[in-house]
């Protein structure tokens, strides 16, 4: 399968169908605006790692965390925002994106500012969405149906995980040498996560061997790939992420680890700690509450500290109870002959498919640079096959559940 231009889609042609100047004006305007904020590592402690021994060990129950100092003053980045208007855009399917997108950029600069205090949370779901009963049911029964994991295998460092990212990068560079994204080693982060172009590794984390080639095509092969696809598309924010589209890019890159044969026994069981932590939070559970019925789960106190630092960082974190949201949304689309060809063209959610559709039917998008090197592994369909529409997620574990 390859990432080249197919001359048979519509915007293969010298001849693209362009929308206005004005209206990707305001698109590259709002994209622009987008990269000069770094949210997720803007709410993410820089000191997660400091202070887990001392929870651990019983001295520091509600753990004190320290934040970055914030690069951009969100007023100022709201002033460039009101100064832009989605609604003078004139292509209807694009002004619908844009005004989303334009809202969303909205709430995460309320979130940046309110860091820390009571006012963050409401805000959170207001992004992010909270827990429905049915999650919550999905969660719970994982927890209890899969009650044994895989040993732990050998860890790869730091370095040695950041070394296994650039040979996987190198891989897709073959095939578009232009491509921009990376892999660093940053002090100021905890665990692997990617902001933009970059995938960023903590100096402390810890990559279990066996998990390493899925949670290389979970960030790489979901996470840049779509990043790549979209900054390469005449529509900007494609690149950047539209409006809600972290739902479905996490679901995307779980699925990544379905298809590869990487999904584990513990990691799903992680998803679902994530969603009923998430729950407990919205609840009122303290961080040390949550953190003892995640032990009480069997999980180790480590793992378990990791899980409701990310949900409590800020004043309380929703954003991770989409991975296993986004999994169940998609296994559903599969389910209903959905396909996932046109996901590849940038990040935004399910729930806009319609309108990228759209879009690309017009010719006004490009086709996809690379594509996710896991969909030409042997089995990787006949994975997604058996794993779509199922009603009991414990079962897309063979011999764990």
């Amino acid at each position: 399968m390859s990432g080249g231009p197919d001359p048979d889609h519509p915007a293969a042609a010298d001849d693209r169908a362009q929308l206005n100047a004005a209206d990707l004006a305001v698109d590259h305007r709002l994209a622009q605006l987008a990269q000069t904020f770094r949210f997720l590592l803007d709410v993410t402690p820089v000191d997660a790692d400091d202070l887990r021994d001392d929870f651990l060990e019983g001295r520091q129950p509600e753990p004190p965390f320290t934040y970055r100092e914030l690069e951009v003053d969100p007023e100022v980045v709201r002033a460039q925002l009101d100064d832009i208007d989605p609604g003078a855009v004139e292509d209807p399917v694009l002004g619908q994106l844009l005004r989303a997108k334009h809202r969303e950029m909205e709430l995460q600069l309320d979130m940046l500012q309110a860091r820390d205090t009571e006012d963050f949370l409401p805000l959170s779901v207001e992004l992010y969405g909270g827990v429905s009963p049915t999650l919550r049911t999905q969660a719970e029964q994982l927890l209890e149906r899969i009650t044994r994991t895989e040993p732990t295998d050998e860890a790869l460092d730091a370095g040695e995980f950041l070394a296994l990212a650039e040979e996987e990068i190198a891989r897709y560079r073959e095939e578009d040498p232009d491509l921009d994204m990376h892999a660093e080693v940053r002090p100021d982060v905890n665990g692997v996560m990617v902001s933009g172009d970059a995938l960023l590794i903590g100096p402390e984390t810890k990559v279990q061997r066996a998990r390493a080639r899925a949670l290389l095509h979970h960030e790489v092969g979901t996470h840049l790939v779509t990043q790549a696809n979209g900054s390469h598309q005449p529509v900007k924010v494609l690149g950047v992420g539209l409006a809600g589209y972290d739902e479905t890019q996490e679901g995307l890159a779980v699925l990544a680890e379905i298809a590869c044969g990487g999904l584990t026994a513990f990691r799903l069981r992680q998803l679902a700690s994530r969603v009923v932590t998430v729950h407990r939070m919205i609840a009122g559970a303290s961080f040390a509450e949550a953190h003892e019925a995640l032990v009480a789960d069997d999980f180790p106190g480590a793992s378990a500290w990791t899980t409701v630092m990310r949900v409590y960082r800020s004043g309380g974190m929703t954003k991770d109870a989409i991975y296993l949201r986004g999994l169940v949304e998609l296994l559903e689309h599969l389910a209903s002959d959905g396909s996932l060809d046109l996901l590849w063209l940038g990040k935004f959610s399910l729930r806009d498919l319609p309108l990228i559709g759209d879009l690309d039917e017009r010719g006004l998008l490009r086709p996809p640079r690379v594509l996710p090197r896991y969909l030409r592994e042997p089995g990787a369909h006949d994975n997604l096959a058996r794993a779509a529409g199922t009603e009991d997620l414990s079962t897309l574990l063979e011999g764990h559940a």
